[in-house]
């Protein structure tokens, strides 16, 4: 095992009962997320661009440039296939039963719950961590790697914001430059950074540790529990940074995946005859994707008018932003839905099948 990664080999754990995690929607739940969809998606796609002059969004989009339209769909699949990579290189590192099969139906099931569900990702996470145990993986192990694999795709997504941001505001890369989301946002992936790195500093035991300097009871009892997320934390934040010492090349997963999903956004804009500096394309696109945060299902809506003010911000015609966005739109998230509902069924039947291998057989 790579030294300074939670150690511990995965155990199998016969007997476990631990259901499947479902999103639970009641009759009005429903109703209320498909009336919601729908009216964002109409509201994008229709109203909003008649309000910017964009008369016929549909029309436009048919007639973008086929080749380029079919690159932005081969781009999302080159995407999606970094994000297994990292996930194999991050969980998948030691006797496991987890194969590129299987690495398959967790990554894309929990992509697709993540950007389904209004749930921040919570989704996406609480479903990857469900396989991840039902594998075979000790809680602890799981909850560390997890740590670790959200650490890496960030650490892309925060450092990209500092180097595109101030490689703007400085001239280092063409295209305008305003200070507010230039600046600003590396600033903001800076302060992430900085945090991130602080908290790899405390100690894994600092529940066990406030414990003691508490002298137990109520309190003490409190403060440990409340001390244990930022030592899972700081476990995990390790891991990522030992697995970035020992140039583990599957971390390049996490690079792959947000540049081929920008490059998405790249050849969209080229498909209706746009071609914007790649650095206010990585910016545009990182701002947006903080639309994410809303508590919007799959951001949609949140995402897509980041995206868009972002642009025209960076001096990008707003017709030309509208139609490009919403076409790129169209492929990193709904191009993945009906592959992730296939990866979610097929995910519990892999399951079902590793439950099986564990029963006893009498004879």
């Amino acid at each position: 095992m790579t030294p300074g990664i939670a150690d511990g080999a995965p155990r199998r754990e016969s007997g476990q009962t631990e259901e499947m995690p479902r999103i639970r929607l009641t009759r009005r739940r429903l109703v209320a997320s498909i009336v919601f969809v729908v009216s964002v998606v109409a509201f994008l796609y229709f109203v909003l661009p008649k309000l910017l002059g964009l008369r016929d969004t549909w029309s436009r989009i048919q007639h973008g440039n086929a080749w380029w339209l079919a690159l932005a769909a081969v781009l999302e699949c080159f995407s999606f296939l970094g994000y297994v990579v990292l996930f194999r290189g991050v969980f998948v590192r030691d006797d496991t039963r987890i194969d590129w099969r299987a690495s398959y139906e967790i990554s894309l099931a929990g992509v697709a719950a993540t950007r389904l569900f209004a749930s921040a990702g919570a989704g996406g996470i609480a479903l990857t961590a469900w396989a991840l145990r039902r594998s075979g993986l000790e809680p602890r192990i799981v909850a560390c790697r997890m740590i670790a694999f959200m650490a890496v795709l960030y650490a892309v997504f925060m450092g990209s914001l500092v180097v595109g941001g101030l490689g703007l505001y400085f001239g280092v890369f063409p295209g305008e430059n305003p200070f507010a989301i230039t600046v600003v946002p590396a600033i903001f992936g800076a302060g992430v950074i900085a945090v991130f790195l602080g908290v790899s500093l405390l100690p894994t035991d600092l529940d066990r540790l406030v414990a003691r300097w508490t002298h137990g009871g109520r309190v003490g009892r409190l403060a440990s529990q409340a001390a244990a997320l930022p030592a899972a934390a700081a476990s995990g934040i390790r891991t990522a940074i030992q697995l970035v010492r020992d140039k583990e090349w599957s971390l390049l997963g996490g690079v792959a995946w947000w540049g081929f999903d920008i490059a998405v956004l790249w050849s969209c804009f080229h498909a209706f005859g746009g071609s914007p500096p790649t650095a206010v394309v990585v910016m545009s696109y990182f701002i947006g994707q903080l639309g994410n945060v809303l508590p919007l299902p799959g951001g949609i809506g949140g995402v897509d008018g980041a995206m868009i003010g972002a642009f025209s911000a960076f001096g990008i015609s707003p017709p030309l932003a509208v139609v490009s966005v919403l076409a790129y739109r169209a492929f990193s998230f709904w191009l993945p839905t009906l592959p992730g509902a296939v990866a979610y069924f097929q995910l519990r039947r892999t399951v079902h099948r590793w439950r099986d291998d564990e029963t006893p057989s009498y004879t």
